[in-house]
């Protein structure tokens, strides 16, 4: 009976950086989780880094519109453990150019690519999400373009500044569902192994920005706005969880304030095949 089990976190995007990142991070606060992705080959390789975790389970399965997110959707409430959260770390590559030297298909491109498989997946998740004991929570990450443009990424900003908008706008429809919708806002390029020589001081690590993720699905009261700034004070090691109630870890995170800290390994982000230029 799936009331038996602890609830997991389904984190999207999982074979990407931030994606794996946010499972690693999840996996040391000791929530299950259900990680998805497209690239079967870097999901394998994030199971094999964390083959000791046995509420880790990958699922390969790309979503580009409706259809792949309701199939998604139907896969999920077959599952024997309940969900308590989505995390949607979904990361597009982005090639570098210039607005005024591109032709329109390429930003309608990227605004498929970064808009709708997202919004498809909002639209088919949050209602599984709703109608619960505790409201659901569902994250999405946003990239470093969106305040100011990006100068030869200009594509990327528009992008993400439309996915912010998105997400206040999904913050305020979800509340009749129950469900609280936040944007994880990171507004600086996540430093990564192939990046690292041209990094700049403050760039955060794909764990830095899972363990933010833990703090916010873990706090007892969510954020009053929809979108949320990443802060290196929030991207600290989870303490050892005990939890209060037998199967939801996340929860003791905020209410079990005598918990030990527990020991974690290194993480090392998958090594990327995007172009050059500001990962997300």
């Amino acid at each position: 009976m799936s009331g038996m089990l602890p609830p997991e976190v389904l984190v999207l995007g999982a074979s990407g950086q931030v994606g794996a990142g946010v499972v690693a991070a999840l996996l040391e606060a000791g929530s299950p989780v259900l990680a998805a992705g497209r690239d079967r080959q870097r999901l394998h390789a994030l199971a094999e880094r964390h083959a000791e975790e046995p509420a880790l389970e990958t699922l390969a399965m790309p979503v580009a519109g409706d259809r792949d997110a309701a199939r998604l959707a139907a896969r999920i409430t077959r599952r024997p453990r309940p969900l308590r959260a989505v995390v949607d770390a979904i990361g597009v590559p982005h090639a570098a150019a210039r607005l005024l030297d591109s032709p329109v298909a390429v930003m309608r491109r990227t605004l498929e690519r970064m808009l709708l498989p997202r919004l498809a997946l909002a639209r088919h998740l949050l209602p599984y999400l709703a109608g619960r004991a505790a409201p659901g929570r569902y994250l999405l990450i946003g990239g470093p373009y969106a305040r100011q443009g990006w100068a030869g990424y200009g594509h990327a900003s528009v992008g993400e500044a439309a996915l912010r908008m998105m997400a206040r706008v999904l913050h305020e429809e979800a509340q009749a569902l129950g469900v609280h919708v936040h944007l994880l806002a990171v507004d600086a390029p996540v430093w990564a192994p192939e990046n690292a020589a041209r990094a700049c001081a403050g760039w955060p690590s794909a764990l830095a920005v899972g363990r933010h993720v833990v703090a916010l699905l873990g706090g007892r009261d969510p954020p009053a706005g929809a979108v949320v700034a990443f802060s290196p004070r929030q991207a600290v090691p989870p303490r050892r969880l005990l939890p209060c109630q037998p199967g939801d870890v996340l929860e003791a995170i905020a209410h079990c304030p005598d918990a030990r800290p527990r020991a974690s390994r290194p993480f090392e982000v998958p090594r990327s095949t995007s172009p050059r230029g500001p990962p997300t």
